[in-house]
């Protein structure tokens, strides 16, 4: 049996970004964790969060909370993608009706770098670029430690702030954004 999955676990990223965007977020943290043999991902937001009944069977691809189409594969091809690393998948959520003040998801993974099954991250600044130039009603902060300790950062509060008013998806600041990151990546 052939799986097909994302070939990148930056689209992962997109993704699980994605569902915290539908879910109401107002604030969504991105890390990435890596050492020299492993890669930790975790998306938190402060979402509504999920029902202990969704949260049981989010990893399903037959569970989706879409309308437009009856499966979800997003989550479940990057629990496939960690565990077939001999990693994990984990789904943290309180729902806003169980908690109205401190809810939301985090959901995280583990990949061992080493394993001939591990997907690249790959390009994590489109990826962020392509995040960033939604970002109306909500804020970003992204933050990924590198094996050798330093760490590339971003965060939309502090983008917005210093732009006063200049939308992040006009393309002189997308530019910008993209340089900024690649900077950090490249020193």
């Amino acid at each position: 049996m052939e799986v097909t999955y994302l070939k990148e676990l930056s689209l992962n990223i997109l993704d699980i970004t994605q569902n915290s965007i539908t879910a109401g977020s107002k604030l969504i943290y991105i890390t990435i964790r890596e050492t020299d043999q492993e890669m930790l991902i975790s998306v938190k937001d402060d979402g509504c969060g999920m029902s202990k009944e969704l949260l049981k069977s989010v990893t399903d691809p037959f569970c989706t909370t879409r309308k437009t189409r009856k499966v979800g594969l997003g989550i479940p091809l990057f629990r496939l993608a960690a565990e077939q690393t001999g990693g994990y998948l984990e789904i943290k959520s309180t729902s806003v009706s169980d908690d109205p003040v401190n809810h939301g998801t985090e959901t995280t993974a583990l990949f061992y770098k080493n394993h001939l099954d591990f997907t690249p991250l790959g390009d994590i600044i489109s990826t962020l670029c392509t995040i960033f130039q939604d970002c109306d009603g909500f804020d970003i902060v992204f933050t990924h430690i590198l094996p050798d300790g330093r760490e590339v950062s971003a965060d939309t509060r502090q983008f917005k702030q210093v732009l006063d008013g200049v939308p992040l998806n006009n393309p002189d600041v997308l530019v910008w954004i993209r340089d900024y990151l690649s900077e950090q990546y490249k020193n």
